[in-house]
């Protein structure tokens, strides 16, 4: 799928070697893709909680079962479409399917708007995943197309603190926006309309700056691929060898933590803010919002910490440590009853790392054990048990909200989280191996 190049150009952007033909702006173009696709990717289910509570007055008790269903859906569409827009890359190129996929999630964010009924979040939602779906894709390739390969560690790197700045504007300043508009007079649909047709219009700009900004590159005609179902099979006869299976459950873990957290914090939010302390849903979501930014920022600060204990110790110690702040991050919510309180963001901050770290030590540890002849399967059933995790923290986490502890999600992924890692020291004690260092690869595959 992904377009070769043999030759590396002397061009540099952040110290990161360039592939031939790749310039300073198609980098900096590409960066601002990252930045605004996990934007958006954030705002969207964070504010959520305010159209459901004002706009559509679906009762509380029903709010997490929604949220998680939306969620599902959301999930389900971009799992049948991501292979399409793939395809779609080599033969029209990649710079005009980004600039598809920002259209299409702008036009789902508008339509968030105009939704007055769970029908249209519904159809808002599958097309905001469509886009969603073409634009990751394209992030994933658009990276090998430009980066040379001995600097793809770095590059991703930078890829990582651009998604860490991009969910903490929507945290802090977007989530804000309901609040905003309803202060300066407007009805709870009016601001619902201006604050997704504001992000629309932001959505739409982003579009035409990708189609200006990223390298004019022509399509290429598909070479011969592996059947789909063809690379399920080969990546699950994989999970035979254990330490790929451990990575395939800690991808679960990884995924399913970002779906609990984007999905229920504000939900959480909402709902306290709402019953306890006579708040808007707008202002609930917005002050979740300021306390979920901690969680980002955690997240920001110890992105490069994890990368460096990753290349340092054995593979399945870095993961288990992770796993272990995600444990206690998680399952400490148990105790909690206030989105809000100082407990809370202790919580917070073990989970953002958690979150961040999860990605980086599962990712590198699959790296490493991948076989190169089926490289290609072992990494997509690896991304597709974590788009299994955000299925499940999307539909348990929503009953557990509704018919349990508003903290029900964080908890139950706090209990995943426990049982990879009773599986991860398992492994890391039995295999005398395990305690050699692994042979250091690039993590960008």
């Amino acid at each position: 799928m992904m377009e070769q190049h043999t030759s590396y150009s002397s061009t540099r952007f952040l110290s990161i070697a360039l592939q031939q033909g790749t310039a300073t702006r198609h980098m900096f173009t590409f960066y601002l893709a990252c930045y605004g696709s996990i934007m958006l990717a954030t705002f969207v289910p964070q504010t959520q909680p305010f159209l459901l509570t004002e706009v559509l007055q679906i009762p509380q008790s029903r709010q997490g079962v929604v949220s998680g269903n939306l969620n599902f859906w959301g999930e389900i569409v971009i799992i049948l479409t991501v292979g399409i827009w793939g395809t779609l890359s080599d033969r029209l190129g990649r710079r005009l399917v980004t600039f598809l996929g920002f259209v299409l999630i702008s036009a789902g964010i508008l339509l968030y708007g105009f939704a007055r009924d769970v029908t249209g979040l519904l159809l808002a939602r599958v097309i905001y995943s469509i886009g969603i779906a073409a634009v990751t894709t394209m992030l994933i390739t658009l990276m090998a197309d430009y980066v040379a390969t001995g600097s793809r560690g770095k590059a991703t790197g930078f890829m990582g603190i651009m998604n860490g700045l991009g969910a903490m504007t929507a945290a802090l300043f977007l989530l804000r926006l309901p609040a905003i508009f309803k202060s300066g007079g407007l009805d709870a649909q009016g601001a619902a309309l201006a604050t997704y047709g504001t992000m629309a219009a932001v959505t739409g700009i982003m579009a035409l700056l990708t189609i200006y900004g990223l390298r004019k590159a022509p399509g290429q005609t598909p070479g011969t691929h592996t059947p789909l179902l063809q690379q399920l099979r080969e990546g699950l006869s994989q999970a035979r060898e254990p330490k790929i299976a451990l990575a395939y459950a800690a991808s679960f873990v990884a995924r399913g933590n970002l779906a609990v957290v984007g999905t229920f914090f504000t939900l959480w939010a909402a709902v306290y803010g709402t019953s306890q302390l006579g708040m808007t849903a707008a202002e609930a979501v917005a002050k979740g919002g300021g306390v979920l930014a901690i969680s980002y920022v955690a997240s920001l600060l110890s992105a490069p910490l994890f990368g460096i204990m990753t290349d340092r110790v054995n593979r399945i110690t870095a993961l288990a440590i992770t796993l272990t702040i995600s444990a206690v991050g998680y399952g400490g919510t148990l105790f909690l009853d206030d989105p809000f309180s100082a407990a809370t963001i202790v919580c917070l901050v073990f989970i953002g790392m958690a979150e961040v770290g999860c990605i980086i030590t599962s990712g590198v540890l699959i790296a490493d054990q991948a076989p190169d002849r089926l490289r290609g399967s072992v990494i997509g059933v690896f991304t597709l048990t974590g788009a299994v995790g955000i299925l499940i923290a999307s539909v348990v986490g929503g009953y557990l909200f509704d018919h349990w502890l508003k903290t029900g999600p964080f908890v139950f992924f706090g209990f995943i989280s426990s049982l990879v890692l009773v599986w991860a020291m398992i492994l890391r004690f039995r295999d005398s191996s395990q305690f050699t260092s692994y042979p250091q690869k690039d993590p960008a595959f």
